[in-house]
């Protein structure tokens, strides 16, 4: 009998030391989420078809090739080449991603033979035309919004992200639901000044590619206007070794083979 009673008093000894499990805060769901959605392998390509829906439903094809590179600071490079149609040909993108401080973006447009310097108030804007925004090709910085955990259930984290400077975007807030066991963002809404939801951001397909959870299709929908925006993604691969020099302004003008 006292062998027993030891065993149940150290055993209650053993739980009351042991601390509890920790729970996630936002910020690090969001964090977590933001590593596996931009940052899987150390770098990427991928063959992207964009598909354009008006309300009407006219549809407006582009098809271009996304490269990424992940540095040791956390900071991150982007190049898109566009292949078709016609009036997008040889278009090229390029983002630096500065963790922060903001993002360098240059837009070459060869029909002008012009480089263009993207503005930091100009990233919340229409990419080429579609539904999604420059900012969502590399991806909106966490450090940039609030995090609050408004919901848990058993499949999804949904998180309310409010921006520190909300004179600089066209959201009050937005709220997002993130997959608990993959940690991939499913969908986003985006709510407007007079609390209106406006647009919605979704991953319509994830498959596993080399290891990594990877979207292989995305919609963007402006509740506004009607439109809605289908990128899906072929040919993924991670790890290839790329070079830092195809990230250069150079490359605008003339792109690399990576990209053929």
């Amino acid at each position: 009998m006292n062998v027993l009673r030891f065993s149940i008093i150290s055993l209650m000894m053993v739980m009351w030391l042991t601390p509890l499990a920790h729970a996630m805060t936002a910020d690090e769901i969001i964090d977590q989420a933001n590593q596996v959605a931009y940052y899987a392998g150390n770098d990427g390509r991928a063959t992207v078809k964009m598909t354009i829906t008006a309300k009407n439903g006219d549809k407006r094809v582009r098809e271009f090739v996304q490269l990424r590179l992940n540095e040791a600071n956390g900071d991150q490079k982007f190049y898109t080449y566009f292949k078709a149609p016609a009036d997008v040909y040889k278009m090229a993108y390029l983002v630096w991603k500065n963790i922060g401080r903001d993002d360098d973006r240059w837009l070459w447009l060869p029909a002008l033979n012009l480089k263009k310097r993207i503005a930091p108030g100009d990233k919340r804007t229409s990419f080429v035309g579609s539904d999604f925004l420059y900012e969502d090709v590399s991806g909106r910085s966490p450090e940039e919004d609030v995090h609050a955990l408004i919901e848990e259930t058993d499949a999804v984290y949904r998180i309310d992200n409010i921006p520190k400077d909300p004179g600089s975007v066209e959201f009050s807030h937005y709220v997002v639901d993130i997959d608990k066991k993959l940690f991939l963002p499913l969908n986003a809404q985006y709510y407007d000044h007079s609390g209106n939801l406006y647009r919605e951001v979704e991953a319509m397909k994830i498959e596993e590619i080399q290891g990594f959870p990877t979207v292989t299709v995305s919609e963007a929908r402006d509740l506004v206007s009607g439109s809605k925006t289908r990128n899906e993604f072929t040919a993924v691969e991670y790890n290839i070794g790329l070079n830092n020099r195809i990230f250069t302004e150079r490359f605008l003008r003339r792109p690399p083979r990576e990209v053929q």
